[in-house]
């Protein structure tokens, strides 16, 4: 191999021109003071023992400081190629999981360009929801994925639905509606077409895409969980608030658990609307101290936007508020929670058997009178 080669070689390992030129030095001499590298590599003795430290602490050379004068020793070439080897080996998983996930976020995003593959997109995804679909569509498209819609309602996924499009939306559209969404709103005005799934994927069209065929706007099908909890955000802040509610699923039958918490408040204030208390075992952690938590009690309170009258105190709070069994109050919220004591991970929803206790005491305490008589 010639010389010009082997530095190009040695350049590829990080080694700039001069610790290309000291190494060599030290490879011809063996082992040599830093006066003698100097002169051969047509350097300072003070470069040499600059350049012998940064080559020791890859391996190459090893610097002898405990003799007068110091000297500095090329460490044998297979000594080296091993450790060169075994450093490439270390850097590969690393190197490895980077490109995978430049490959992954490449497939995070699919430019649609038309109508029958933006309601394809949405079929698709609402196949695959587990536990949350919010949704903005026009009324025009809603029966092309109403069967999709009533599948995942049927399968316990909470489902958030605006039905918009100008003059689109007629005033007799709740009557095709049933079992298409845990809460149906109207707008009469254009929106975009907004889907998210369990707040990972979704899909975002504007309005012309969808109603025209000759247009150049074009739709994003996305698969990424930093930006899917933005437009929920989104969705549930700006959009949400401004429709007009036209249905609500009756409640679920208990009792029940969700892992998504919103469904979980959902429910609670459904119940708590007709004037039941409904009973709850939440399991999470402390907000305050990042320790598990687990308590159960009755719910005295939700704060919420999803169904009307709203009460929560800014668009995109969901909590609970619970009276626990020994006598504290505790406020519940979900993913994230940092506002509220526990962030919910599982939330059990029954009846609350302290009525059906108090009842049958009644009960017992008129038996035992009757008898008396």
């Amino acid at each position: 191999m010639d010389d010009r080669t082997l530095n190009d070689l040695l350049r590829r390992f990080g080694l700039s021109d001069k610790e290309v030129d000291t190494y060599l030095s030290l490879l011809a001499h063996g082992e040599a003071k830093a006066s003698t590298v100097a002169d051969a590599a047509g350097v300072s003795k003070r470069y040499v023992y600059s350049v012998s430290e940064s080559l020791a602490e890859r391996g190459f050379v090893e610097v002898n400081d405990h003799v007068v004068p110091t000297t500095i020793r090329a460490n044998p070439p297979d000594e080296v190629i091993n450790r060169l080897r075994s450093d490439v080996d270390a850097i590969r998983p690393g190197l490895e999981e980077r490109f995978s996930r430049v490959e992954r976020q490449t497939e995070q995003f699919e430019v649609i360009k038309s109508r029958v593959t933006v309601i394809k997109r949405i079929r698709s995804l609402l196949a695959d929801a587990d536990s949350e679909v919010t949704l903005s569509i026009a009324a025009g498209h809603l029966p092309e994925i109403r069967d999709s819609l009533v599948e995942a309602v049927d399968r316990g996924v909470l489902v958030l639905l605006i039905v918009s499009g100008a003059d689109e939306v007629p005033d007799d559209i709740d009557e095709g509606l049933d079992g298409v969404a845990s809460v149906v709103r109207t707008w009469r005005e254009a929106m975009p077409t907004l889907l998210t799934v369990d707040s990972a994927a979704g899909v975002v069209a504007p309005p012309e895409l969808l109603r025209r065929s000759n247009t150049d706007r074009q739709a994003i099908h996305f698969s990424q969980e930093q930006l899917a909890p933005v437009i929920v955000g989104s969705f549930l802040g700006n959009y949400w608030p401004a429709a007009n509610e036209i249905a609500t699923a009756a409640p679920a039958p208990l009792p029940v658990e969700y892992a998504n918490f919103r469904h979980t408040v959902l429910q609670v204030t459904l119940r708590l609307r007709v004037g039941e208390i409904p009973r709850v075992t939440v399991g999470g952690r402390w907000t305050d101290r990042d320790e598990p938590a687990e308590i159960s009690g009755r719910v005295v309170e939700s704060k919420q936007g999803m169904v009307e009258p709203t009460t929560n105190e800014f668009p995109v709070q969901h909590s609970l508020v619970v009276e626990t069994d020994d006598g504290k109050t505790v406020t519940v919220g979900g993913q994230g929670a940092f506002v509220e004591d526990i962030e919910a991970d599982l939330v059990r929803i029954e009846e609350d058997d302290g009525d059906h206790e108090e009842a049958d005491a009644g009960e017992s305490d008129e038996a035992d009178g009757a008898d008396g008589v």
